[in-house]
């Protein structure tokens, strides 16, 4: 009734952005927000002005007072107040008094019920005052509430109950609702207009509203007696939940479905008897705890239960005052049946009771009528065919009212209090609510017998029936039938009423209300039948949720109108005069975009989205703005054409509506009572004052106020509050939303009258074909999307216009983006539809549905021409939208000169305006472009046209005129180039070829020498060249072609405008293309980087046959690392390869797996394995698993290599050719065999040496593998041997004839002679692995090893790091840390900055430059010793564990150390030869240095002095060859070292002093005490393993190091350690002696116990650098060595 804050914007914060005066500084308090008031529409009536000191934002009217809310957040009333104490029970409306308990307080929103007031302030809290008998203040115990005070809305559910925020009151006679922060509604007072689940009123506290919580409430509004909220409708995906088929609460089915001879019946209007209604998504809400409101009589004997609520007191009781109707149904044996249900209907019934007594007859205990029951009853009515008809209707699931006046015939006599009403009215209500359940409730289980596509019957909402034309006042007068069968063609033709529910089914399973066609008739067989033709259209038009960027930002205008209450008046729309306890959707309002409702005393408006005004509910002074009947649904107020209402306020008995007119200053509307003047002062309840109004009045005074920006009403009051036009600021902001609102009319009508037609028609498919088709569904689809958009827009303008009116609420300026990607997406799709000659081909099918002369196109298009085209028509029709920009950039400009030039709003403005510009401008030329196009293809030889002709594809220039042929055809060859905005096309006689314009590049050809203006053009298989007939031509089409190239890489020119282009499109690029020539790449597909025509860069290649190329291409060949996958066709596996490539082949190191599961990693050359590598074939599980590692020439082994044939345990490491076994090598097997000699066509083959586990030797002849033929020397292990010749195989018996000698035991030089030196037939350590060493050497760039530059050697290592260094990097799994980069990046510069003798310095930063680069496998060094580690633990690990194999495993280890310092010397020229010697620093200062740099290495006492391999390498290689090098020495000591522990074991048993006795140290160096823990303890005769302690800990490090210089450092250590605990104990100076030192030492090294130590020392004679051996480190070695002999033959005694 009264009219509240408007809107669906949070209202609070609309009211704390207080209105921004324009720059200028307009005088706000005199011309912003001022209010005037009157009331009744009568030529005499002036408006007052009511004066205040600041801006009214808003107003609220009650019965007979109002509030005000101004600027600062004050409240002001005026009027009557019953409720104040005080004198001031009445103020003038032009006096207002400030309501003082409010001050302090910042209030954004105020609300006026009848009698009372609210307030809402800025933190969301709630203050009422005035009447409160009825609880609507929210106040317990109080009649009255004489001042604003506060009510707390708690939300009982948390706890401690926390306080909910309100935006926003609404206030009615006798109740209140506020919608909560949470956009839920909360309700307090009396009646069922509260929509709470209760009895007792008043409810004293704010409760919620149930029913609608999880919904999302936008704006509520209450009437005197009733309630209305806005709610935004649920996601499509919720609405999507296959619906429940049984009500939740009395369990009878909610859709029944009867087959009837000819025609089915389907009914969903199952209504539950306990006062719930279902909800949109099928579920139904009922508190726990509530008792149905109904009992039903199951016999004639039981009394009539009839239940009313607690009416409000001081009301007659009469029947219309009832909060719960009551309907009577006589049933066949005359016993009164009572449902409270509104939509009741006779199919809603139980499971066991089928519709009609199809299933069996209606059993009597149903509380509904069966069939039967109501035709009995019908009978008593006055028209038989009538009677027929309603029976039809019943048992379709209409709602069944039978007519009050045979109800009263019948009941008055049992029923005193029953008012009877007219026929004509009742009549009336049973006809139309048949008509809207029917019409607006038949849903999914039509779609089941594919009604769904074929029956549109729309429902209009002006008719008393539905369908029928401007409506049958009163229904049938007695429903003849060819006031039937009209009415049903009518409906069949589809002519519906423009006022209609004009939003079809959606497609795509929106839930659709779908109405028979023929409502009160049978569905023909015949219909059915065309009913299941195939459809063109499944285009949702109305974009389901928005635009998805929109978000939050743009009003919601997918709503619902949800009332309840009292509806004696019809005031809640349901099409019936029954109560609401529960709220309960509109339905025919849900597809109307709503966007604001008001309601008055006893009437209720819904304002849409298109500027309409729906209302329904009382008439009785014509508020509703209309005449139609019945006024229990939502009808269209009566306006004249081109008016748009934007805002709307309900008084007592009258409307008052803001609207745009011609001019885009607003206009005001009444319609309703009419106030004389003279009765003004007269009681107000004089008939004679009030008049009837039968459509809105134009008020005349409306364009004196200014600029109103909303109104208000209540009571008989009106208010519009108005703004001066002082800048044009306010001016401009209207006529922006205005120009908004006409223009979404605009769309919609559009919309409505073209675009839904033309899908809809039959003929459609086959006129466009399938492929136009998609292309006018997509086009429907942008085209709702931009009205849709346009929607929202215009809503929100209004809703700022009625609030903020400032630059920072313009969304078109903060988020442009969405409006301009909106806009070019719908050219875009208009403009494909246009090149396809889409508007041609619907040019035929329009012209049968809009008829020869089609006005209405050419007024919806604008068109004045005569005799235009009717595709043209079509053409400038749906390019219209695009005029609408510049209206944007005209109306954004003229905002911005309402500002100073210097402010940010009108830079913004300004900004705002040239991108709507340019896109305007741009999108003209896309306009251009799809015209040229057309009209290019309409000339086109038409063979061509089907294949070139696509719908994104332009048209720039074409070569007909002969401007442009090709250099070198033939004479009479035609030669046509056509340019396209994606390819340039090259036609002649009957072919053509397609040159995409990614990948193609074009260049002018220099003119100085010839005559020619020519153009060369690269593709990438095709270069040619074209030649021009001028200069000009030839300068247009270079132009042309490279901005065509410009924008098809740019992404066909999406840019907003061609001001920003290139001159030049880059020459690499990325890009996708099909080769079609080329032999190796032939059908397939590259896709990635290019430079002139060839790919160049990253990119993948895939060929038809399934093989696929990932990784770089240099000149259109792979170059640089790729991934290559090949398909097997044996097999259903992929070969792969992963490595360096280089000019189309594999080249460098690669991974190959094979399909066969064989596995080669190494180096490749020209697509074959080709250098060093390593093969697995079969797994360890396999047949026949083994491992080849060593050299590969052109794919076969050829060299040095080492192969480990796993399955027969054998491991052969010699020379290799093509795949055999081919000179010298050496075998080992599991079984200790062991081989040495020559190998011919892979086998033994030639003079060889032979060992067996137990030393058994022959040396001679073999001929196959172990098999001995020829000449030889057989020794046995005991020295015995035979010689002479052998043949057979070994371990099988062998014939030997020749001679046996047994050796004279005593023939010392003989047994000397016989022992075999190993290692003379196998392959020379510096012959092996050359390979490896060689790739080193490649790497640094030098042919061969030592001939190269030294300069070219650090570029390419710089060059190797920088590379992986990035790949690393555009590889994330790769990715390396910080500290290892650091480290890349030291190793890219050689330490050696300048040339000169090296220093001890220079030294240094060489060896810890090697340290590090020996770590990086990406450096060359650091490659080269990770092969070598794997290539040596690879030969003597597993079978190569062989003793025998240690001299060669030493002696390979001395060749890597040579052949790797050739390098270090190669890189460091200035380094000193094997052997060299650096000279000794000066003493200076650096001496300091220098001793630092000496602690920090172990080498030799005097660091550095002398330059060798071992001292500079060793410590980087030895530490990773050490476990498999130490096995082979431990295996070969492992007799003497089993002696040698023996007697360790022995000897420890003794204690300290008796081990010093025995080993005869003498007694000045026994240590008298020693520390223990820290304290000096005596040593006794007991005393163990605590002499010489610390000594002993240092020796045993010796097995923790791993060079022979660090274990030398070990013994130093250890001797100085023995030294300190003697000196301590002798204080003073003293020399050892080696007898002395000796047995000291001895003792050390037994208490040592260390397992291996022949194997240490032997590792340390073998390996120990030769510049050593005869310094102090060499003497302390020998006495260990001897310590190590005399324990082994120690005889103990």
């Amino acid at each position: 009734m009264h009219q509240h804050c408007h809107g669906q914007i949070s209202v609070m914060e609309s009211q704390r952005k207080r209105y921004a005066a324009p720059s200028s500084g307009e005088d706000s308090s005199g011309e912003r927000g001022s209010l005037h008031t009157w009331k009744g529409y009568s030529c005499s009536v002036t408006p007052e002005r009511v004066l205040l000191s600041r801006p009214v934002l808003q107003a609220a009217l009650g019965t007979r007072h109002g509030v005000l809310l101004v600027e600062g957040g004050q409240v002001y009333s005026f009027g009557e107040f019953r409720w104040k104490q005080s004198q001031v029970s009445e103020v003038g409306p032009l006096k207002p008094v400030l309501e003082s308990a409010l001050s302090g307080q910042c209030v954004v929103a105020v609300a006026a019920g009848s009698f009372h007031s609210g307030a809402v302030t800025e933190d969301g809290g709630v203050h009422m005052w005035g009447e409160n008998s009825f609880g609507q203040c929210g106040l317990s115990s109080l009649t009255v509430v004489p001042n604003p005070t506060p009510v707390a809305v708690l939300d009982p559910d948390t706890s401690p109950p926390h306080t909910i925020r309100v935006l926003e009151l609404a206030c009615g006679e006798q109740h209140s609702l506020a919608l909560s922060a949470q956009h839920e509604v909360w309700a307090w007072g009396s009646g069922c207009q509260l929509g709470l689940v209760t009895t007792i009123f008043p409810v004293w506290k704010p409760q919620k509203v149930e029913h609608l919580a999880g919904r999302h409430v936008l704006q509520v509004a209450c009437g005197a007696f009733h309630s209305l909220a806005l709610v935004r409708c649920l996601p499509p995906q919720e609405a999507r939940r296959p619906l429940p088929d049984k009500c939740g609460q009395c369990n009878q089915l909610l859709y029944t479905m009867t087959d009837k001879e000819d025609h089915v019946i389907i009914s969903d209007s199952h209504y539950c008897p306990l006062g719930v209604e279902l909800l949109a998504d099928g579920e139904a809400r009922l508190e726990p705890g509530r008792s149905p409101p109904l009992r039903l009589r199951g016999s004639p004997s039981e009394p009539l239960s009839s239940h009313t609520s607690a009416s409000a007191p001081g009301l007659h009781p009469s029947i219309t005052d009832h909060t719960d109707y009551e309907r009577r149904t006589v049933a066949q044996n005359g016993e009164i049946l009572t449902t409270t249900d509104s939509d009741i209907s006779a199919a809603g019934t139980d499971s066991d009771r089928t519709v009609g007594g199809v299933g069996g007859a209606g059993s009597q205990n149903s509380p509904y009528p069966d069939d039967q029951a109501v035709k009995e009853y019908l009978k008593k009515l006055s028209d038989t065919s009538l009677a027929e008809e309603t029976a039809k209707m019943t048992i379709a699931g209409a709602s069944f009212q039978p007519p009050a006046d045979s109800l009263d015939l019948l009941t008055s006599d049992l029923l005193p209090g029953v008012m009877p009403v007219t026929t004509s009215s009742a009549l009336n209500s049973l006809v139309s609510s048949c008509a809207s359940a029917v019409a607006e409730r038949v849903v999914s289980t039509c779609e089941a017998l594919s009604l769904k596509k074929r029956i549109n019957c729309y429902y209009p909402g002006v008719g008393g029936v539905a369908g029928a034309p401007g409506g049958v006042p009163g229904g049938f007068p007695g429903g003849p039938a060819e006031e039937r069968v009209r009415l049903e063609e009518s409906m069949q033709g589809k002519k519906s009423c423009s006022t209609g529910d004009i939003r079809e089914e959606e497609a795509e399973g929106l839930s659709r209300r779908l109405s028979l066609p023929g409502l009160l008739s049978q569905v023909s067989p015949r219909l059915l039948r065309r009913a299941s033709r195939p459809r063109v259209r499944a285009v949702p038009l109305t974009p389901v949720g928005g635009l998805p960027e929109a978000g939050e930002l743009l009003p919601s205008l997918q709503t619902e109108v949800w009332s309840w209450g009292r509806g004696e008046e019809g005031q809640l729309g349901h099409g019936d005069n029954l109560p609401r306890l529960q709220p309960l959707c509109i339905k025919c309002l849900s597809s109307k975009e709503v966007v604001l409702v008001a309601a008055g005393a006893h009437h209720s408006l819904a304002l849409t989205a298109q500027s309409q005004v729906f209302s329904w509910g009382s008439n009785s002074s014509g508020q509703l703005g209309h005449m139609a009947c019945p006024t229990t649904i939502p009808r269209l107020a009566k306006l004249s054409e081109g008016i748009r209402v934007w805002d709307v306020g309900a008084g007592a008995q009258h409307t008052l509506l803001l609207a745009d007119g011609d001019c885009y200053q607003p206009i005001l509307y009444y319609s309703g009572q009419q106030v004389r003047e003279a009765a003004q002062d007269a009681p107000q309840d004089q008939t004679e004052g009030y008049s009837y109004t039968q459509q809105p009045v134009l008020l005349p005074f409306c364009m004196n106020l200014g600029y109103v920006s909303g109104v208000f009403a209540g009571g008989q009051s009106c208010v519009a509050l108005a703004d001066r036009n002082v800048t044009g600021f306010i001016a401009s902001l209207h006529e922006l939303a205005a120009a908004e609102r006409k223009f979404y009319c605009k769309l919609s009508s559009v919309k409505n009258q073209i675009l839904r037609p033309l899908l809809d028609l039959e003929s459609l498919g086959t006129a466009l074909g399938p492929a136009s088709t998609v292309l006018l569904q997509s086009l429907a689809r942008c085209y709702c999307r931009l009205c849709h958009l346009t929607g929202q827009h215009s809503a929100l303008l209004t809703a700022n216009l009625r609030r903020r009116r400032e630059v920072k609420s313009l969304v078109m300026l903060e988020h442009a983006s969405i409006f301009l990607d909106t806009y070019n997406e719908y050219c875009c799709s208009v403009g494909n539809f246009l090149v396809m000659g889409g508007f041609q081909a619907l040019a035929k099918p329009s012209l049968d549905f809009f008829g020869k002369c089609p006005e209405l196109l050419q007024r919806l298009a604008e068109s004045s021409e005569e005799n235009i085209p009717l595709s043209d028509l079509l053409v400038a029709l749906f390019y219209l939208p695009m005029r609408h920009l510049h209206e944007y950039g005209r109306l954004l400009l003229k905002l911005g000169t309402c500002f100073e030039v210097s402010s940010v709003d009108y830079q913004k403005l300004q900004d705002g305006c040239s991108k709507f510009e340019a896109l305007a401008l741009h999108l003209k030329r896309r306009r251009k472009e799809a015209e040229y196009t057309y009209h290019f293809w309409k000339s086109f030889p038409g063979k061509m046209t089907d294949s070139l002709r696509k719908p994104p594809r332009r048209l720039i220039c074409e070569s007909s005129n002969k401007a442009l042929t090709l250099q070198n055809s033939g004479r009479f060859s035609v030669n046509w180039f056509i340019l396209f905005n994606d390819a340039l096309v090259h036609a002649q006689f009957s072919t053509h070829h397609v040159f995409p314009l990614a990948t193609l590049w074009v260049e002018p050809i220099p003119e100085e020498n010839t005559d020619l203006y020519g153009l060369k053009v690269i593709s990438p298989e095709e270069t040619f060249t074209l030649l021009a007939c001028s200069s000009m031509e030839k300068a247009k089409w270079l132009r042309s072609i490279k901005q065509a190239v410009d924008q098809a890489m740019s992404g066909a020119g999406q840019s907003g405008s061609g001001a920003g282009q290139r001159a030049e499109p880059p020459i690499s690029r990325t890009a996708s293309y099909t080769f079609y020539k080329d032999s190796r790449l032939k059908e397939a597909t590259y896709e990635g980087r290019w430079l002139a025509g060839k790919p160049n860069g990253r990119g993948m290649v895939k060929w038809l046959d399934g093989r696929i190329y990932t990784g770089t291409f240099k000149n259109g060949l792979e170059d640089g690392f790729g991934d290559y996958v090949m398909p097997s066709k044996t097999l259903n596996l992929n070969d792969h390869y992963q490595g360096h490539w280089k000019e189309g082949k594999m080249h460098g190191i690669g991974t190959y797996k094979y399909a066969t599961g064989e596995l080669y990693e190494g180096s490749f050359q020209d697509n074959m394995r080709h250098g060093h590598g390593m093969l697995r074939s079969g797994t360890l599980n396999s047949s026949s698993p083994s491992v080849f590692i060593g050299q590969w020439v052109h794919d076969k082994k050829t060299g040095y290599g080492v192969f480990d044939d796993i399955t027969r345990g054998e491991k052969y490491m010699g020379m290799w050719q093509d795949d055999q076994r081919q000179g010298t090598g050496v075998i080992v097997t599991q079984f200790g065999l062991y081989y040495e000699g020559a190998f011919n066509n892979n086998k033994m083959q030639g003079t060889g040496v032979l060992l067996s586990e137990d030393n058994t030797t022959y040396e001679g002849e073999f001929s196959e593998d172990w098999t001995l033929n020829g000449k030889g020397v057989l020794t046995m292990a005991n020295g015995d041997y035979f010689e002479g010749t052998f043949t057979g195989e070994w371990g099988s018996g062998l014939k030997v004839t020749g001679s046996f000698f047994k050796p004279n035991l005593y023939d010392s030089d003989g047994d000397k002679g016989r022992a075999v030196k190993l290692g003379r037939l196998a392959v020379r350590p510096e012959e092996k692995w050359r390979a490896v060493f060689e790739e080193c050497w490649m790497r640094l760039g030098c042919e061969a090893p030592g001939q190269g530059e030294n300069q070219r050697a650090w570029e390419n290592i710089a060059v190797a790091l920088t590379t992986s260094r990035r790949q690393h990097r555009d590889c994330p799994e790769m990715n390396l840390s910080q500290s290892h980069n650091r480290t890349l990046e030291s190793l890219e510069f050689n330490p050696q900055q300048h040339v000169g003798p090296v220093t001890m310095e220079k030294y240094d930063r060489i060896r810890h430059y090697l340290i590090k680069a020996c770590d990086t496998p990406l450096h060359p060094l650091g490659r080269l010793m990770e092969t070598l580690v794997a290539v040596y633990r690879m030969t003597y690990v597993g079978v190569g564990a062989n003793r025998r194999l240690l001299l060669q495993a030493v002696n390979e280890i001395m060749s890597y150390l040579a052949r790797i310092f050739q390098l270090v010397r190669f890189l460091f020229p200035d380094l000193p030869e094997e052997g060299g010697v650096i000279p000794e620093p000066s003493s200076d200062p650096q001496d300091k240095k220098d001793s630092n740099c000496a602690d920090t290495q172990l080498e030799s006492p005097k660091p550095g002095r002398v330059v060798s391999s071992s001292s500079l390498l060793l410590p980087v290689l030895l530490p990773r060859l050490y476990p498999p090098l130490f096995t082979l020495y431990a295996l070969e000591k492992e007799r003497e070292d089993n002696v040698y522990w023996e007697c360790v074991l022995r000897l420890n048993k003794q204690p300290d002093m008796a081990l010093l006795a025995f080993l005869g140290v003498q007694h000045k160096f026994w240590p008298v005490s020693v520390p223990v823990l820290g304290e000096r303890t005596e040593v006794v005769s007991s005393t163990k393993d605590a002499c010489f302690a610390s000594a002993t800990e240092t020796l045993q490090q010796i097995s923790t190091t791993f060079t022979p210089s660090d274990k030398l450092q070990v013994i130093q250590l250890t001797f100085e350690e023995i030294t300190k605990e003697v000196v301590s104990s002798l204080e003073d100076s003293f020399l050892w002696s080696m007898d002395d030192l000796f047995p000291v030492f001895l003792y050390v090294v037994l208490r040592a116990r260390i397992r291996n130590l022949g194997s240490e020392v032997s590792l340390i004679e073998d390996l120990m650098d030769p510049c050593v051996q005869h310094g102090e480190h060499g003497i302390m070695f020998t006495t260990l060595k001897a310590c190590y002999y005399q324990i082994q033959h120690e005889k103990t005694t």
